[in-house]
C-alpha cells in the first residue's frame, strides 16, 4: 500500500527586523529549574532531534531533508551558534542564530517543545534569546516567521522590538510519514 504525500502548504511569511536591544526585562518563571547551554559543535543527530521536537507541529522540514555534508558545513560554521533550554533537567528548546558578514545576525531558529508550551516560558525564553543575540553588539538582528507558526509568534516578535519588513508567500511541504519513519530508524 503506497501512502499519498502530504499536500503542500501555502504560508504567509513576514520578514522581521530589530536595530536596537530590548528594554523589557521579565523575572525567571518561578518553580521551575533552567539552563540554557551553548551546544559547540553540535552533534547532528542531538540537532535534528531538537529541530523535529520543537518544530514538526510548524512544519519545519528543511533540516531534516538536508543531508549530513550539508547540515554540518552550517551547525559547524563558526558563525553559527545554538543553544539549548533545559527545563528540569531535560532539553525543552532551543534557539539557533547565524552571525553574517555584513554586522547582522539572523535568528533562524527558536522554539520550545511541545512539554514546555504553557509553562510560561516563552516571553521570558525569547528575552534570554536576545540577550544572547544583541551582546554580540549587531547593526541588527533578523527573523523570519509565518502564519504556521505558534499564532502568537508575530505578536511576540513585536512585542519585543522586532519591525516587519516584508512578506510573501511559500510552499510548505510537511514531512511524510515515510520521512518521520526513516529519520527515527537513522537515529
Amino acid at each position: 500500500m503506497q501512502r499519498s504525500k502530504p499536500p503542500a502548504i501555502t504560508a504567509h511569511v513576514t520578514e522581521l527586523e530589530m536595530t536596537s536591544p530590548p528594554k523589557q526585562s521579565l523575572p525567571m518563571p518561578i518553580n521551575i529549574h533552567t539552563a540554557i547551554l551553548r551546544v559547540s559543535d553540535i552533534p547532528l543527530a542531538y540537532y535534528r532531534f531538537l529541530y523535529l521536537r520543537v518544530g514538526k507541529r510548524w512544519h519545519w522540514a528543511e533540516r531534516l531533508r538536508m543531508s549530513d555534508d550539508d547540515l554540518a558545513a552550517i551547525l559547524h560554521d563558526k558563525r553559527t551558534t545554538v543553544m539549548v533550554l533545559y527545563v528540569d533537567g531535560a532539553p525543552a528548546g532551543f534557539f539557533e542564530f547565524h552571525q553574517g558578514d555584513d554586522d547582522v545576525i539572523d535568528l533562524m531558529h527558536f522554539g520550545l517543545m511541545e512539554h514546555a508550551l504553557g509553562l510560561g516560558l516563552g516571553k521570558w525564553f525569547l528575552l534570554q534569546t536576545l540577550f544572547a543575540v544583541w551582546a554580540l553588539n549587531p547593526h541588527k538582528v533578523t527573523v523570519t516567521t509565518n502564519n504556521l507558526d505558534h499564532p502568537r509568534a508575530l505578536q511576540l516578535y513585536q512585542q519585543f522590538g522586532f519591525s516587519p519588513v516584508a512578506t510573501h508567500e511559500a510552499v510548505v511541504v510537511p514531512l511524510s510519514d515515510e520521512e518521520l519513519l526513516a529519520f527515527a530508524k537513522a537515529l
